[in-house]
């Protein structure tokens, strides 16, 4: 052997020798030591695995609870994996659906936080499926928020999960849910038999101040609760992307109510997110709605709205209580480059030769109608609660004692 050779090869020793004793020296603070670059020093640790987190859930009428559900388990790990359970299961625990599977799988697919999704997942965590979820899917935890999930037969849905220590809790989000949602529809028939000239505001105020009178006054029998959404600028700031357009960006206007979130949306938002590089969305306030849709418009009030379409991931930004009216000033104000409309919506307005609210951008040449890819409305999902609306109540009524006693045992639970 050569001299030079010998001096590479105890010049190499000496310096893996060194490498390992640095790596193990900062083991103990996880700092790199003088000497030692950070970029080699990222080379020699070993890479992190990453936290894989599973929650399920039923999503039916998929609200800003569920997305804030989502948000939260994320933030447990680093990706998150949400089961979306089958019509039959559903039926068979809870009762009808008011959303099908498709339109549910959509919803989830387009949450801006879940990063997989697994069809048809069964109501209740089996051993099977979590020894599945643990092999297939690499899943370490399972997520569900604070509230109690029980089955027909009164045991606990995530028992398994919580035996096997692999089980993580969340904070339930205040102020809304399904049976919540629905009763609030349900209400709207009841008061429309009682008189189709109802006051313009009231209904609508009930919703918005979070109250009913029926059931404060323990008039109503159906267990219908108005909850108490108090909507706070963190939370906002929670769902928004927190970024701005880009210089040269190319940015999409589109507005409407957005009352009641749903596949319908989902699809052409996603539609217009294509046609550029920032998606901005206009929701108009709970009066525009009401007096252009109807005295019990909006279902959902304007916050609630807004939370809902800020979770969805071709959105980039809202106006939150957008004018009715597509102005130069606003085109010029957010330099938007085209506004766009879909074919499927509650009305017509932009088809108008008189009060056109797109007649600036109609003029100007930057307006387009979108074909929408489906057919639903904040109508269709309405019709359905009342063409079922016996099935519905009896549902209400089950899950509104539930939800009373949630919140009168409710006790603080911190992080959200």
């Amino acid at each position: 052997m050569s001299r030079t050779t010998s001096t590479y090869l105890i010049g190499g020793a000496v310096a893996v020798a060194v490498a390992v004793g640095l790596y193990f020296g900062v083991a103990k603070n996880g700092l790199p030591p003088e000497g030692l670059g950070l970029s080699w020093f990222r080379k020699i640790k070993k890479k992190k695995k990453a936290v894989r987190v599973y929650m399920d859930g039923c999503f039916d009428m998929m609200h800003y609870g569920h997305c804030n559900a989502l948000r939260q388990a994320k933030a447990l790990g680093d990706q998150l994996v949400v089961g979306v359970v089958s019509d039959a299961e559903i039926i068979v625990n809870k009762g009808p659906p008011v959303t099908p599977l498709h339109e549910r799988m959509i919803m989830v697919k387009a949450v801006k936080w879940v990063d997989e999704v697994i069809c048809d997942a069964p109501y209740a965590i089996t051993e099977d499926f979590m020894k599945k979820l643990f092999d297939e899917y690499n899943i370490d935890y399972i997520i569900h928020g604070d509230d109690p999930c029980v089955l027909p037969d009164g045991t606990d849905a995530y028992a398994l999960a919580k035996k096997a220590g692999r089980y993580k809790q969340i904070k339930r989000t205040e102020g809304v849910s399904s049976t919540d949602i629905v009763g609030r529809m349900l209400l709207c028939v009841r008061e429309r038999s009682v008189s189709d000239n109802h006051n313009h505001s009231s209904l609508q105020r009930q919703f918005s101040h979070g109250h009913s009178q029926k059931f404060e006054d323990g008039g109503s029998g159906t267990g219908t609760r108005i909850s108490h959404f108090l909507p706070t600028s963190r939370r906002i700031v929670q769902f928004s992307n927190g970024k701005g357009p880009g210089p040269d960006a190319r940015i999409v206007y589109i507005d409407g109510a957005f009352d009641l979130f749903h596949a319908g949306h989902v699809e052409i938002l996603r539609v217009a997110r294509e046609l550029g590089d920032f998606l901005l969305v206009g929701i108009h306030n709970d009066q525009t709605v009401s007096a252009k849709r109807g005295v019990h418009r909006p279902i959902m009030n304007l916050h609630e709205r807004s939370l809902s379409v800020l979770a969805c991931r071709y959105v980039d930004e809202v106006i939150i209580g957008a004018p009715w009216e597509v102005s130069k000033d606003m085109i010029t104000t957010f330099n938007i480059s085209l506004v766009v409309h879909g074919t499927v919506a509650e009305s017509n307005d932009f088809q108008k030769e008189k009060d056109n609210p797109y007649a600036v951008p109609i003029s100007m040449g930057i307006f387009k109608v979108l074909e929408s890819p489906l057919d639903i409305t904040t109508t269709t999902i309405i019709r359905r609660i009342v063409a079922n609306h016996e099935a519905y109540q009896k549902r209400n009524e089950k899950k509104g004692a539930s939800e009373r006693r949630y919140y009168e045992d409710k006790t603080y639970v911190s992080g959200d």
